[in-house]
């Protein structure tokens, strides 16, 4: 009974969000709420919920700091430079734009934060798509399929995480997968290609001297054309620039957990770029909107997890999962798990699924004769689509920033982050990463 309980509210989340029956935020807290209710959780729905916000709490903060640090910098004209530079290389051509993104993604990601890596990102890349009219779900597209490809290094969330679940060496698992990770980075500079060809089709070809014809976007983060607005300050570029690097190196070396980190960065660059508070205010304001949807999300999310998890509906999905796999098919179960990783990363926590099946499926797998470093492989297969999940905080960030719906971004990249998934499962079987029979 509880498994078909777990299963109908993440179908019925699902099909309301991706409908636009209701808003991601209004679903993340009435949906599990009613399902707890429907299962006779009612008196524990207060422990579970604020259980599930505290665990993502960190996470809230982190997003907070980082969406105004970056805002800071943004408005101080820290990536201006980029943006220019990158309009003159893509001249104008939507396919160098899009395959741009795919690459500037790709290296921005090995930090191994979604977050950072889509806030730079779009910073530099959005203000193009919006010059040329380019629709910004391309944007969000490839960015995320680079990101959850780039998230697959050690330090990344998903390999640490079925590391530690099985007991291995992060890099134990992570070498081998490396000729993966490069055909799945391939594919994604081809969907970019594709994707770029068919913007190109649509809005055409326009070159510099066009560009400046073009109105300035209202609210661009970046504005490579139009009068600097007061709020740049371009003598402070190599101040602000210092200051992000230092802070990416300490991100880095994890010298202080995250949101700390940000919240410092955030305080040391207000005051240096806006020292009147009046200047800070202003700014603090022009951002609030953005921290308002992305945090309230996190903290909504916080609500489904935290009943998800309470209940005990994680864990018998978990059951479920492996009852269904059939005493016959033992020499299948690297093939099984990368299967299975792909819906169950989608509809559950990185969380829940590393720590909770991967180690069920480990277990049977050992029976017959497979590694756990082959089963922790296949389960990573999953990642190139779990960034999609509306259980993963940091997507609200990349959908904000484009400022696209978040069913939209669900129904136009899946395809495409699926397609990725089958390249990685394939390779990996190719490159003995993990075997498929």
């Amino acid at each position: 009974m509880l498994t078909l309980l777990a299963y109908g509210m993440v179908l019925v989340f699902m099909v309301l969000i991706m409908t636009d029956r209701l808003s991601a935020l209004l679903a993340l807290i009435l949906v599990p709420i009613a399902f707890a209710l429907l299962g006779g959780f009612g008196g524990d729905i207060g422990k579970m919920a604020l259980d599930g916000i505290r665990n993502l709490a960190p996470t809230g903060v982190l997003l907070l700091f980082a969406i105004l640090y970056f805002g800071i910098m943004i408005d101080a004209g820290l990536f201006d430079p980029v943006a220019r530079t990158v309009l003159r290389i893509v001249r104008g051509d939507p396919v160098r734009i899009v395959m741009g993104t795919a690459v500037l993604a790709s290296i921005v990601s090995l930090d191994g934060d979604s977050s950072t890596s889509y806030i730079i990102t779009t910073t530099a890349m959005l203000p193009l798509y919006r010059r040329l009219g380019m629709n910004p779900l391309v944007a969000a597209c490839v960015i995320m399929m680079a990101a959850g490809n780039m998230n697959l290094t050690p330090w990344g969330g998903p390999t640490a995480r079925a590391a530690s679940a099985l007991h291995l060496d992060a890099n134990t698992l992570f070498v081998p997968l490396i000729p993966t990770m490069v055909a799945c980075f391939c594919f994604t500079l081809f969907v970019a290609w594709l994707l770029g060809r068919r913007e190109r089709a649509r809005v055409g070809v326009l070159d510099l001297a066009q560009l400046d014809d073009v109105p300035a976007p209202p609210g661009g983060m970046v504005d490579t054309v139009a009068p600097a607005p007061p709020e740049r300050r371009p003598h402070l570029l190599y101040v602000n620039l210092a200051l992000t690097l230092a802070l990416m190196a300490c991100l880095l070396s994890s010298l202080l957990p995250l949101p700390l980190l940000f919240m410092i960065g955030f305080a040391i660059a207000v005051q240096i770029n806006y020292p009147g508070l009046a200047e800070q205010k202003a700014r603090i304001a022009a951002h609030a909107p953005n921290v308002l949807a992305v945090v309230s999300l996190i903290f909504a999310a916080g609500v489904f997890t935290g009943i998800l998890a309470g209940t005990g509906m994680v864990e018998a999905m978990a059951r479920s999962v492996t009852a269904i796999i059939p005493d016959g098919a033992g020499q299948f179960i690297p093939l099984i798990t990368a299967l299975v990783s792909i819906p169950f990363t989608f509809l559950i926590s990185n969380d829940a699924f590393y720590f909770g099946i991967l180690p069920i499926l480990a277990e049977a797998g050992a029976t017959f004769g497979h590694s756990a470093e082959a089963i922790g492989r296949a389960s990573l297969v999953g990642q190139q689509v779990h960034l999609l999940s509306p259980l993963v905080a940091s997507t609200y960030l990349l959908v904000g920033l484009c400022g696209i719906d978040f069913g939209a971004h669900q129904r136009f990249t899946i395809p495409w982050a699926l397609g990725s998934a089958l390249v990685m499962l394939l390779a990996g079987g190719l490159v003995g990463a993990f075997p498929l029979f």
